[in-house]
């Protein structure tokens, strides 16, 4: 066609050309935009690197020492500290430990404030499927959740979400399990009454995992390390301010018949919470890696609450 001219490349200079243009377009695709930081005042992080646990208390958090549900009747509670990382030097961790010798019982909570409600959870949490010393054979459970207080059986305004691993099955499961619960509310007495929405994911998770939840407009959507795990609905999304907890607890009829004092543990690296804002898990990464990498051991921008902690029930 008059006024057109065709370019006629050798193979190879295409090949060139088609090899710039990819390198200079993939780190546009492969990387894309960062995620805005979320704004101080929405935003609690803590990567538990205190020297002293004493100065877990300053940043809001309570070791329950309340007798009482769940777990073995009479327990202790106790046996929350901060430990060095074997696996990276300078960094803390929070451990859970509770121990049983088949009569005497500890179990470990710890607990925020009564402060958060929409928003992305995260934690980054070791879960462990042998005791760290005795026999095996207990049926534990080892968490990341909120929670507000049992007002009244059948509390109409009754919040929870638990992310729980039971190493040796319970709750119907066999095998190791954890369990993605949503409460709408239950009834403790005469007869234990859940009403929840449930899902669960089966096979051995020991090691480290990052749990996240997003709870937004009338969905709550569960993540287990970045692969979306299954969403609740509207009957069971929370209607009052929670507590962010960990804790590790033995099931009351689960305790294994073997004798002599068995310890179990539970790790956490770091526990996020972005007030209001759907974050995806790799966003959460990001911020995380991003608070870490500026030196910020914590911030909590959330408004504090005179509301009474689970801990404290």
């Amino acid at each position: 066609m008059a006024g057109r001219e065709t370019l006629i490349l050798p193979v190879r200079a295409v090949d060139m050309m088609r090899s710039l243009i990819l390198l200079a377009v993939l780190p546009l695709v492969a990387c894309g935009p960062k995620p805005a930081p979320v704004p101080p005042q929405k935003l609690l992080f803590d990567d538990f690197s205190y020297a002293d646990p004493a100065a877990l208390t300053r940043q809001g958090w309570t070791v329950r020492s309340e007798a009482g549900w769940p777990g073995v009747g009479g327990a202790a509670w106790g046996g929350v500290g901060l430990v060095d990382d074997p696996e990276h030097k300078g960094n803390r961790l929070l451990r859970l430990s509770a121990q049983t010798d088949g009569e005497k019982t500890q179990q470990a909570q710890l607990c925020q404030q009564r402060k958060f409600l929409a928003g992305t959870y995260a934690a980054r949490v070791r879960f462990s499927d042998v005791p760290v010393s005795g026999p095996d054979g207990d049926r534990i459970v080892q968490t990341f959740y909120t929670i507000s207080p049992l007002r009244q059986q059948m509390d109409p305004d009754y919040s929870e979400l638990d992310f729980e691993y039971l190493p040796h099955g319970g709750w119907g499961a066999s095998g190791p399990t954890l369990f993605m619960t949503s409460w709408e509310t239950v009834q403790l007495q005469p007869t234990f009454k859940p009403y929840v929405e449930s899902h669960r994911e089966r096979g051995n998770l020991a090691g480290w995992h990052t749990l996240v939840v997003q709870v937004k407009d009338g969905k709550t959507v569960w993540f287990v390390d970045g692969k979306r795990s299954g969403e609740h609905g509207k009957a069971s999304y929370p209607r009052v301010p929670m507590s962010i907890n960990f804790n590790l607890w033995f099931i009351a009829d689960g305790l294994a018949p073997a004798k002599g004092l068995r310890r179990w543990e539970q790790d956490v690296d770091w526990v996020f919470h972005a007030a209001d804002e759907v974050l995806t898990p790799d966003e959460v990464e990001a911020q995380v890696a991003g608070l870490r990498s500026k030196g910020v051991a914590h911030v909590d921008g959330v408004p504090a609450s005179s509301l009474p902690s689970p801990c404290n029930m």
